[in-house]
């Protein structure tokens, strides 16, 4: 058992969960990358692109605070949890301080997102709106109906990438809606493999996740697919001469199909926190690989 003293900073810092924060940096990375080599350096805004990576590791981490307090009010992190212990539920940070805890980094999400109006305009403060109010409805309400792959594809795909992309441009194009695509689905690898862990007490608190919904079999052939379509979207970057966009990440196929084999063969227990964090890994690696392959091509 973890000692951790009340509201103490390493119970903060357990509640924030620093191994997700990967889902929020890759998107912008990989929005960033598509938009220097597109728009030049001379056209790069550098602000506008600080404020998406603080914008994006405020809301995961607000994200993060928001299901652990709402899950344990809930009852759903209670003694049969395998995951990762969770402050609330473990008493490290207390109810009261959780709250406004969640309270100052809702706010301080807005306060960073505003400024994002002068570069974008006033559509930037319907997707910062969004984002906050989906952030709730995650984990009240659309993580227990199994839409919560859903919102991943939307809010850690379709939105940071393209919204960043735009940002720098003033425009979304075809590679960049598939590159957002391609970073939801990579990305929701960490929510297949966190549920598949749970599925078990999840069924019986009646939290009905993709997985209690599809079963076990179907959720390892979903994670496995999930990185290979993933992978073999990067086809559409060949038609725009990115070529190493698309075979850089195939070291990504690799070391997911090694980790699918992993999960499988461990198939439940706490051992599968092991998988939590080579899939958190993976997601990272893949965002070096597509950003790294796109900045190579550009030099081309």
């Amino acid at each position: 058992m973890v000692e951790v003293k009340t509201n103490s900073l390493k119970a903060w810092v357990l509640a924030a969960r620093p191994k997700t924060l990967t889902g929020a940096a890759v998107p912008v990375m990989m929005a960033l990358s598509m938009a220097f080599v597109d728009g030049g350096w001379s056209a790069f805004k550098v602000l506008p692109a600080v404020l998406c990576f603080l914008f994006a590791f405020i809301m995961q981490i607000d994200a993060n605070l928001i299901n652990d307090y709402f899950d344990f009010k809930k009852g759903t992190d209670d003694e049969h949890r395998l995951g990762p212990r969770r402050a609330c539920a473990q008493g490290w940070v207390t109810e009261h301080a959780m709250q406004r805890a969640i309270n100052i980094t809702t706010a301080v999400a807005c306060v960073i997102g505003l400024p994002l109006v002068i570069y974008g305009g006033w559509w930037t403060v319907v997707i910062g709106v969004a984002c906050v109010l989906f952030c709730f409805l995650y984990t009240i309400y659309l993580s227990y109906r199994g839409l919560g792959d859903l919102l991943v594809l939307v809010f850690f795909g379709l939105v940071p990438v393209c919204a960043t992309y735009y940002l720098q441009t003033g425009t979304v194009t075809t590679d960049v809606i598939v590159a957002s695509v391609t970073s939801g689905l990579v990305i929701d690898t960490l929510l297949v493999v966190n549920n598949y862990r749970d599925r078990d007490n999840d069924r019986r608190t009646g939290k009905h996740t993709l997985v209690v919904l599809i079963g076990e079999r179907w959720t390892e052939a979903l994670y496995f697919a999930l990185g290979v379509i993933a992978f073999l979207l990067g086809l559409v970057q060949l038609s725009s001469g990115r070529y190493l966009t698309f075979l850089l990440p195939a070291v990504y196929v690799m070391i997911h199909t090694y980790t699918f084999w992993k999960m499988k063969k461990i198939h439940q227990g706490k051992a599968l926190n092991q998988i939590l964090g080579m899939t958190a890994r993976n997601i990272f690696i893949f965002g070096l690989l597509f950003t790294a392959g796109v900045l190579l091509d550009g030099m081309v």
